[in-house]
Order: structure tokens, then sequence, then C-alpha cells
């Protein structure tokens, strides 16, 4: 009966960190702002890319990591603007732009996105994680 329950508390601890893994890393792809659906034809990695080397000037890509982070590799094009200072540079980033954030994962770009629509953001999308780039990524800064 003992070695039962063990089993069961096992796999109901397994089950828990692989759901809470997947959320971590995927559970926020996707997310927008109300006036943010627009920017889901960017969801994929290949759509994405298609952005970058056809910019839209309506539509920034934001990277909310730490700007060494930034500095390491992004996504072409896109902006540094860490999470932990872009609550103060709001004035460098215009409501009327279509804003779509990443970082490491989507957690952290989906906490900043949330402290926009607070500030009267409403076109925003989670990209999720720069994992998800497949693609050559830039180091010099934009």
């Amino acid at each position: 009966m003992i070695k039962k329950k063990s089993y069961y508390v096992k796999v109901v601890l397994l089950s828990f960190v692989t759901l809470a893994t997947f959320c971590l890393v995927g559970c926020f792809e996707g997310d927008v702002g109300s006036e943010g659906e627009v920017l889901k034809q960017y969801l994929t990695p290949e759509k994405l890319k298609s952005l970058v080397e056809n910019p839209d000037n309506t539509i920034w890509i934001i990277d909310v990591r730490p700007a060494s982070a930034y500095q390491k590799g992004h996504i072409p094009t896109a902006k540094s603007f860490p999470s932990s200072a872009i609550l103060s540079r709001l004035g460098e980033l215009p409501k009327d732009k279509y804003l779509i954030l990443y970082c490491e994962t989507g957690g952290r770009a989906h906490g900043v996105m949330k402290e926009l629509e607070k500030q009267g953001y409403t076109r925003l999308m989670v990209w999720g994680g720069v994992s998800r780039w497949p693609y050559e990524l830039a180091k010099e800064p934009q």
C-alpha cells in the first residue's frame, strides 16, 4: 500500500512539474492587448522573420531582457527596453505603435505587457522567448 501511495505522489509531482515548465516557457505566447489581435500574424518565427526582413514602421519589436542579454544577441531590428527600466522610458515608447514583446521565455514579457496596459498601451503582443527564434541573432546594438 505504501509503495502504491508513493507511486501516485511521484506521478502527481511529475505532472505538476511538467505543467509548470510548460507554462513558464509557452503559456504567454500570443497574449495580446485589446488592440493587439492583428499582431498574432507574426506569432510564428517564420512570420516574425518576414517582418524583420520587411520592416513596418508601425510595428516595433521590443526586447525586455536586461541590456547585457540584448547585447549578447537579439532578434534583428528589436529595440532594447529592459523590464527594469521600461516604465521610466515610456516617453520613448509611442502608444500608437504596435509592440511585439519578447524576453527569454515569455514570462517577463507578459509581466511587462500587463504593466504597459496599466499605462494605457493597447497594441501589444507577447511573442514569447528569444529561444523560439531559430535564426541568427543580431549582436550589434539597435
